[in-house]
């Protein structure tokens, strides 16, 4: 088959993108489809010169209109309602949160555990918490990276599975 060049290949992701209104994605999936076909059914476009690039245009064409053919048949699809997606507070889930945590946090040194307590229960920032413990803000930096990697251990020796 006679190489396609990238200027053509661009032409051929263009025509797509009009036949899909816009939708590069789907346009990609067609070319690259039509580029499988070509490969497929390469002894055919070898033996005629010039056969490749019409032969590619028609296929993305076909492909585009059978595309559409397929989404037309298929009903609408249903968006999830908002019972489907809303999530229900679970009052038991919580205090058992709660209750695993507050395990993990006793398991914490004191300046561990004094450090997460600024800066995630109280929400303070660095600076306030480097203030109010007077510490140097780099101490509280990395107290704070220290004290989640232990909290993640004391997690874990509980059978809590780290999202990180």
């Amino acid at each position: 088959m006679q190489a396609i060049s990238a200027a053509e290949d661009v032409h051929l992701l263009r025509f797509a993108n009009t036949l899909t209104l816009g939708d590069f994605h789907s346009a990609e999936d067609l070319v690259q489809e039509a580029f499988l076909r070509a490969w497929r059914h390469a002894d055919r476009l070898v033996s005629t010169e010039g056969l490749a690039r019409p032969w590619l245009f028609t296929v993305v064409r076909r492909l585009a209109i059978d595309a559409l053919r397929a989404r037309r048949a298929r009903p609408v699809e249903v968006s999830p309602s908002a019972l489907d997606t809303d999530v229900v507070f679970d009052p038991g889930e919580h205090s058992l949160t709660a209750h695993v945590l507050k395990q993990a946090m006793a398991e914490l040194a004191p300046f561990h555990r004094e450090v997460l307590v600024y800066r995630y229960y109280l929400d303070q920032s660095v600076e306030d918490t480097a203030a109010a413990l007077a510490l140097p803000i780099g101490t509280v930096k990395s107290r704070t990276s220290h004290a989640l990697n232990a909290l993640r251990r004391a997690l874990a020796s509980q059978g809590v599975q780290s999202y990180r």
